[in-house]
């Protein structure tokens, strides 16, 4: 047994319970250890068994009214059982013998916030500061942000971590948790603050430096964040966050070429991610080179197979090169994952229609304006559509219904008028086109993209140059 001090601890542990279940019975004489009621506390509490719990402590008390330890023990147990006036009222007592416990803080605070008695809160947090020092103090402080990210009180978690860092500017775990609480309550003026007061004391800490990166992210200050960075990756160079986060900030100043050598570098140092790839397929995208976004975006969809998103972007890069069959595999691919995307639909309808298969684009294009009947551009593809396999009749009517559905968009007039035209109907079609001109003549260039033939009609010719000497007049 002596070989086996889990064993022998377990069987200590058999031993003590039956000492207290003797006890609370009334057999025999039994006497338990202040340090024994605090393990058959313990017992219960993990267990969950917070009644249990409850009742070995009111034992233990009786039997050590004094003890400061057995009160908090009492009061934390109060906490799970949701008990929150009671805790404090035992807190107040185990106050007297306590001293500064750290434990009676943390869990008055957690009372206390459970009771919406914030303001009490916050000057509980001022008042217990200064009154720990070193290593105790920044144990508190974590404990307490813990305690108020339970109460959703995330300022005063961004509170805390900011005085641990003010007590020891190195505490990695400060160090790394600032960094999200600062993104995440929109504190990034403070933090920059903060950070480059720590970089003073600490001149070669690479979080303080990626911290200052991504706070000045945070504020869109992307140069500044991209030199934080920088100093971070010279002082770490494999520091594979700061190159994630720089290659972001790259991004968005456009600067693509950049963006890209950073996030190779990402792909060097840690496990290849489908977000990084995707990434750098975007990059590529945009500086027009899209066999090298499809090859990235094909490397994401590997890793990231349900991503029907990625199969959408592999689509858009052959439709950027007039690549029709291969897109439609593509967005047929997406499709099986999110059917009714809008999006994909759209897509799709546009290949159907670029290789001249006018039914198989209405049918997309119809599912794009059966899902959002708002969609201004959902409507005008199907238009086009229909126009371009001189479906008049169809065009006519959908015309007038996506006029309907979005709010009197003057851009349908225009179809309107555009289909009337197609119809023969030439008095109805100038009638339609006026009405257009007079909602919005900057749409004109839509009319007479549709067919550009149009402008072969005096009569259209000369109302559009009488409306414009109108308004010229104006």
């Amino acid at each position: 047994m002596s070989n086996n001090p889990y064993r022998h601890d377990r069987e200590e542990l058999r031993e003590l319970l039956h000492q207290y279940e003797n006890m609370q019975a009334g057999k025999g004489h039994a006497f338990i250890e202040e340090e024994g009621f605090q393990q058959v506390i313990d017992y219960y509490d993990e267990r969950e068994k917070f009644a249990e719990a409850l009742q070995a402590a009111n034992l233990a008390i009786e039997q050590y009214p004094y003890s400061a330890s057995l009160l908090i023990k009492k009061a934390d147990v109060l906490i799970s059982l949701r008990k929150f006036q009671e805790s404090l009222f035992t807190l107040e007592k185990a106050a007297l013998f306590a001293g500064n416990d750290p434990a009676l803080y943390v869990i008055k605070m957690d009372a206390l916030l459970a009771l919406e008695r914030s303001s009490e809160a916050e000057e509980l947090l001022a008042e217990i500061v200064p009154l720990f020092e070193g290593e105790e103090k920044i144990d508190l402080l974590f404990e307490l942000a813990d305690v108020f990210d339970d109460y959703e009180s995330f300022e005063k978690v961004f509170d805390c971590l900011k005085l641990i860092l003010q007590e020891d500017a190195t505490n990695e775990e400060a160090l790394y948790k600032i960094c999200f609480w600062t993104d995440f309550t929109g504190r990034n003026e403070e933090g920059i603050k903060l950070h480059q007061h720590i970089i003073e004391q600490q001149p070669y800490s690479e979080l303080a430096w990626f911290n200052l990166g991504a706070a000045y992210q945070g504020i869109k200050l992307y140069e500044k964040a991209i030199d934080a960075y920088q100093y971070a990756v010279a002082i770490d160079e494999k520091f594979d966050y700061a190159y994630r986060n720089m290659g972001d900030a790259y991004i968005q100043l456009k600067k693509f070429k950049e963006a890209i050598e950073v996030l190779e570098k990402v792909l060097e140092l840690a496990r290849p991610e489908a977000v990084i790839y995707e990434a750098i397929g975007h990059c590529y995208d945009k500086i027009n080179n899209h066999t090298q976004a499809r090859s990235h975006y094909k490397k994401a969809s590997h890793l990231n197979p349900e991503d029907s998103q990625l199969h959408y972007k592999i689509a858009c890069t052959y439709m950027n090169e007039g690549a029709w069959p291969n897109a439609i595999k593509s967005l047929q691919t997406a499709l099986k994952k999110h059917l009714m995307q809008p999006a994909y639909n759209l897509a799709l309808g546009r290949c159907f229609l670029e290789m001249g298969n006018i039914q198989e684009a209405v049918v997309f294009l119809g599912n794009v304006v059966r899902i959002k009947p708002k969609n201004v551009t959902g409507w005008t593809e199907l238009l086009k559509c229909l126009y371009q396999g001189q479906m008049f009749e169809e065009g006519l009517d959908y015309a007038s219904l996506a006029f309907e559905q979005t709010d009197s968009k003057p851009v349908f007039v225009y179809y309107t008028s555009a289909f009337l035209f197609a119809l023969g109907r030439s008095k109805e079609a100038l009638i339609y086109l006026e009405h257009a001109l007079v909602a919005n003549a900057k749409l004109v260039k839509q009319f007479i993209e549709i067919n550009p033939a149009l402008l072969q009609h005096q009569s259209v010719v000369e109302l559009l140059a009488k409306y414009k000497k109108g308004k010229s007049r104006k």
